[in-house]
């Protein structure tokens, strides 16, 4: 004869105490402010991280978002640019992954 066991005061308040603070904290970011994705631009393109990519010998979008802490999308974007301004070669293309190295 199985079935669910009557839960004990104790826990019955814990539940109640987790669902509340777990409405506050979502209820406090939905109205809260918004995160801003940072966009790389060249004026902003510092000599720091220049000299992080100097350093690189292959540049993916999974490094670049790591090491600079940036999403991943803006990662991809970043690279893209680049290898439009000349700065980064296109090296190889799997199905989810390009790769790219400085240019010369």
């Amino acid at each position: 004869m199985g079935g669910k066991k009557k839960r004990s005061m104790k826990q019955i308040v814990k539940t109640q105490e987790k669902k509340t603070d777990k409405k506050q904290k979502r209820g406090a970011s939905l109205s809260g402010e918004k995160k801003s994705i940072p966009r790389i631009t060249k004026p902003n393109l510092g000599a720091k991280i220049e000299g992080e990519l100097k350093r690189m010998k292959v540049l993916t979008p999974y490094s670049v978002a790591s090491r600079f802490d940036l999403r991943l999308s803006v990662a991809r974007d970043f690279l893209k640019d680049l290898e439009r301004k000349g700065m980064v070669t296109f090296v190889s293309k799997s199905r989810n992954l390009r790769i790219y190295k400085l240019a010369d």
